[in-house]
């Protein structure tokens, strides 16, 4: 509740006890419908902030949180502990992280240079387990990297338990902090920032479109990272530089990747002058995680702060974890399901038609990757890593210009291994 709800609340529990208690209940369950934007615009120069709208409220930062991992290799490349070139292993933990991911292989060694990439790109859950455990050694001590250096940059509300964004009931943040790092990234790793402007990434034959649209259509936009859990909503945190002026916003809430972008860009609009700012209210609910997260991190994030670094790790037994946790962590991730939108005799029939079908449902398959592979003498045209219901919703959208369109679920919609060979044979 807010303050002002709260005081509401307790002025009606002196005078009518009942009363009281039956308006708590209703503010209870009216929570989830008044669920609103988090957000904050600030200033890169100055740090002045241009607006805020819930800015100290604790949300799940998702996907947002591969910002500190990166800012951590950044630190480590300036320091000179690693190149672009280090390769680092990949364990089996790494390798079983839900997607998002790269789908790299237990015993794989992969470059620092496509781990960057790949996180910043396709937003790769593997591949920021193979950084924590590359510049940690285990998932535990990244963690306590992770929350010393957010409390050295003054993000005072965060608390990090893994280098993903995967759901955790304690993983919490604000909009306020996630400005700040996106801030810190910009203003000490200038020349890495630079990463977070690629729009597209090969790895190993397979092309992986960034995630951040917003970078397709605002003018000056550069970067830098987007998030999607149930719990919190997409999120953003974004920046563009205008007359030689650059700000930052950070969102987190909005009920689907282009609103959520439109909504950031009325935010920076208004940030340059050009607009006003747009109203803060969303469809998306804060989940009951968040607010059991809200008593627990604080605690939590002291007990961080005050460890020594060789504090045993708080995961004993890592693959257990993964084991037990996959089932919320599987009902959590939107990129589970796509569509086959047809089979074709050539592959560039196939990719044609993939294109075509981002070009009439954008808003359903503007994000999802392109998986083109052979199916006996045909060549199928996927989009893979949407959400169950923007599956459906394209097709729906598809029909109604007569193209084929078929969902697939989860058991389906894994990228083929044998794009690579299609692709290869193209050439």
């Amino acid at each position: 509740m807010t303050p002002d709800l709260n005081n509401l609340t307790r002025r009606l529990a002196r005078l009518f006890p009942v009363l009281a208690v039956l308006v708590a209940i209703a503010i209870g369950n009216a929570t989830p419908a008044q669920a609103r934007y988090a957000s904050i615009v600030v200033d890169f120069e100055t740090g002045r902030v241009l607006s805020e709208q819930g800015a100290d409220e604790r949300r799940h930062p998702a996907s947002l949180t591969k910002m500190m991992t990166l800012f951590l290799i950044f630190e480590a490349l300036d320091a000179g502990k690693i190149t672009l070139n280090t390769r680092w292993n990949v364990s089996e933990y790494a390798a079983g992280q839900a997607p998002t991911k790269l789908n790299l292989q237990a015993g794989d060694r992969v470059a620092v240079r496509d781990i960057i990439l790949g996180m910043v790109t396709r937003s790769a859950n593997d591949a920021a387990m193979v950084a924590a455990e590359g510049l940690g050694g285990s998932e535990a001590r990244f963690a306590d990297m992770m929350n010393r250096r957010a409390r050295d940059i003054g993000m005072t509300r965060t608390n990090f338990e893994n280098p993903h964004g995967l759901p955790n009931d304690a993983q919490i943040t604000t909009v306020r902090d996630m400005a700040t790092l996106g801030r810190e990234i910009i203003k000490r790793y200038p020349h890495h920032y630079t990463f977070f402007s690629t729009q597209q990434f090969t790895f190993e034959g397979r092309k992986y479109a960034n995630h951040n649209r917003l970078m397709n259509w605002y003018q000056g936009a550069d970067g830098i990272k987007t998030g999607y859990i149930r719990a919190s909503g997409f999120n953003l945190v974004a920046s563009a530089v205008r007359d030689g002026r650059r700000i930052v916003a950070a969102v987190i809430g909005g009920p689907n990747p282009s609103e959520r972008d439109q909504y950031t860009g009325k935010l920076l609009d208004a940030g340059f002058g050009r607009g006003d700012l747009p109203p803060a209210t969303t469809r998306v609910a804060q989940a009951p995680a968040a607010e059991k997260a809200r008593n627990a991190a604080p605690a939590r994030a002291q007990a961080t702060s005050a460890a020594p670094s060789n504090t045993p790790a708080r995961r004993a037994n890592p693959p257990q974890r993964a084991q037990q946790t996959s089932a919320v962590e599987h009902a959590d991730k939107p990129e589970e399901w796509g569509v086959q939108v047809g089979a074709f005799a050539k592959i560039d029939a196939a990719r044609r038609a993939a294109s075509a079908a981002q070009k009439i449902a954008p808003t359903y398959l503007g994000d999802a990757t392109v998986d083109i592979s052979e199916a006996g003498k045909r060549y199928r045209a996927r989009l893979l890593g949407i959400t169950q219901a923007q599956a459906r919703e394209a097709c729906r959208a598809l029909d109604k210009r007569d193209m084929d369109c078929m969902t697939l679920g989860p058991a389906q919609s894994r990228p083929s291994t044998r794009l690579a060979d299609a692709n290869s044979r193209r050439k």
